[in-house]
């Protein structure tokens, strides 16, 4: 990497462009991350304590809490640090680094949205098959999975991003390092490493997507053939919080990665990052929490032991 590049330390404009709103924006990530936190570990906890919920559904969603919880902390510390100080800088490494992380993490979160879609699927579309199609080690091996594929993809990622050689400046229009205003520094960055980046995106996100959108098309297909109506309102209700945390999620996501890019969109874009790394990960948790009476039930049991347990 050394060889390629004559810039050892970036810095991360960000919030610098909204001066007059760094103290507003430090309080409202700061007290969202802190929400984040809480309801992610909440979940995570009553899935673990409540043995109602060790089904391979809420197998899944703890591990997209772990996952959106881990994410998180690769981004907000540093942001929360960057708008209290006037030092941006980042080094070449960090970048790297941080990148590799939250895009790692962030494929994680798109192949367990597959995989939660593929349980709903099986649980409704092959409801006999079910206990021996989802097994615990079967969900086992669809989170390592996620893991690995993801990590994979993003390590490409980052291995063609910090290949290119950076010699003119170093200042990045986001707060984070996120893809397209690093390579937008880039002396040497060609068409076919854009083709490159965005393969390797569309995989992630439209190739999830695409299984997604398969499965639910024959979820719906078995449902409206349900005699009863009973029947298909309970069917559909346990795939509602699921469908509206993926509608979030890709909607976000791809209007930022899959659209055409050019330097006058950092601006925007990096607005829009603010609601993928602060306000999706808020917003899974709180779907789930109103949406499933499991889940509710669960979270106050917990709270009340929590509760009960500190005024003790």
């Amino acid at each position: 990497m050394s060889n390629h590049t004559t810039v050892s330390t970036f810095l991360l404009w960000g919030f610098s462009s909204f001066p007059h709103l760094r103290g507003l924006l430090f309080v409202m990530i700061f007290f969202s991350h802190g929400t984040i936190l809480t309801a992610n570990v909440s979940i995570m906890v009553a899935v673990k304590l409540s043995h109602n919920l060790h089904t391979p559904m809420y197998f899944f969603l703890c591990g997209l809490s772990f996952s959106e919880t881990c994410s998180t902390m690769a981004i907000i510390p540093r942001t929360l640090a960057d708008l209290l100080s006037d030092s941006k800088t980042i080094s070449l490494p960090e970048c790297a680094t941080q990148m590799f992380v939250f895009f790692g993490l962030g494929a994680n979160n798109c192949f367990i949205m597959a995989a939660m879609s593929y349980d709903r699927y099986t649980a409704i579309h092959k409801p006999l098959h079910y206990p021996i199609l989802m097994t615990h080690k079967i969900c086992f091996q669809f989170i390592t999975a996620s893991w690995m594929v993801g990590f994979l993809l993003s390590l490409c990622i980052v291995i063609v991003v910090f290949n290119l050689s950076f010699c003119d400046s170093n200042t990045i229009q986001h707060f984070f390092c996120d893809i397209s205003p690093v390579v937008s520094l880039a002396c040497d960055y060609t068409s076919r490493h854009e083709m490159v980046i965005f393969g390797l995106s569309a995989f992630v996100l439209a190739g999830s997507c695409v299984f997604i959108v398969m499965s639910y098309v024959f979820i719906v297909s078995t449902v409206v053939k349900m005699p009863s109506a009973e029947g298909r309102y309970k069917a559909f209700s346990t795939c509602s919080a699921h469908l509206t945390v993926v509608c979030i999620h890709y909607g976000f996501a791809g209007f930022v990665y899959l659209r055409p890019k050019d330097r006058d969109s950092f601006r925007e874009d990096m607005l829009m990052a603010v609601t993928y790394t602060v306000l999706t990960p808020l917003l899974n948790p709180i779907v789930y929490s109103l949406r499933n009476k499991e889940m509710q039930t669960a979270l106050r049991k917990v709270l009340g032991k929590t509760g009960s347990s500190l005024r003790g």
